[in-house]
């Protein structure tokens, strides 16, 4: 049984492809694209408090707590549970903010599935899902747990099972706010859709990396080096870039290479968000 303890992993995604196949009239842009989990991420802790309250006792620099998303998917489980349950929340942030890996939305999700379990409120994933997609258009795929071809804005799932592979993954010195890359007029928004039965693991693009290369063009000098290794590409709206290897020797190899000025770091792909099996109360959350 798992308890008040034990971490809990919020792992990274990336975007095996991400193209934006329109514009609503609300402004949001229906996409594609698949999400695959990284063995690599953040860690949260949690305590239990009888008076109601959420603490973030790890805020990050220039956040105020009551826009953490770690705080705020507290307090919506909270509201939408009616619980009087409080919590202490630690957060050991490795995933850079800006970098289109999923940081925030991950650990977003974390809290959310394990204070359900810790707080005994019982909603099933769709529940927390509909919490999640409230809180940021990524949480809800981290709560399904499961790699996926995603589609509207990032909340309907088709599950696939992906190849064993491994990841170098670069962090140029950026951060990226999406919505900036989301306004430009230079965005590709007419990509035509495809069908999730359809894509093979390597195809398609990431049509926000045109913009994001020429906002910001230490995303494109990272790829230029990246892409000596075979295909890179993207992760979201940016600012991190990835080149998938078929094994850790390799993968580590090209990771060795990398040239002073440049960090990154290798990790394997995973098929399956470690938090949600934890939350189910899986011993054994290895792939």
């Amino acid at each position: 049984m798992r308890s008040w303890h034990d971490d809990w992993p919020a792992p990274a995604k990336l975007n095996l492809f991400l193209h934006v196949v329109g514009q609503r009239a609300d402004g949001y842009h229906p996409l594609q694209t698949v999400f695959r989990f990284l063995d690599f991420g953040d860690t949260l802790n949690f305590v239990p408090r009888p008076d109601g309250r959420i603490i973030l006792r790890t805020p990050l620099p220039g956040v105020p707590a009551d826009q953490d998303l770690t705080v705020r998917a507290a307090q919506r489980l909270q509201q939408a549970t009616e619980t009087r349950h409080g919590v202490e929340i630690s957060l050991i942030k490795r995933l850079p903010m800006g970098g289109g890996l999923g940081g925030g939305s991950s650990d977003a999700a974390t809290v959310l599935l394990a204070l359900n379990r810790l707080w005994d409120t019982r909603l099933s994933s769709d529940e927390l899902q509909r919490i999640g997609l409230e809180l940021g258009a990524d949480v809800p795929v981290f709560v399904h747990g499961h790699a996926a071809f995603a589609e509207g804005v990032g909340e309907k799932f088709h599950d696939v099972d992906l190849p064993d592979a491994w990841y170098l993954v670069l962090v140029p010195p950026v951060a990226v706010p999406t919505a900036q890359i989301f306004k430009s007029p230079d965005l590709c928004r007419d990509t035509s859709a495809i069908i999730a039965e359809e894509w093979r693991p390597g195809s398609g693009g990431n049509d926000l990396e045109a913009v994001a290369c020429a906002l910001y063009p230490e995303i494109a000098r990272h790829l230029v080096w990246l892409r000596q290794f075979g295909n890179a590409r993207m992760s979201g709206s940016g600012a991190c870039v990835f080149s998938e290897f078929p094994n850790e020797p390799l993968a580590r190899a090209a990771h060795a290479a990398l040239p002073v000025g440049m960090q990154g770091f290798v990790a394997r792909g995973l098929d399956r968000n470690p938090a949600v099996l934890q939350a189910a109360g899986v011993q054994d959350i290895s792939e």
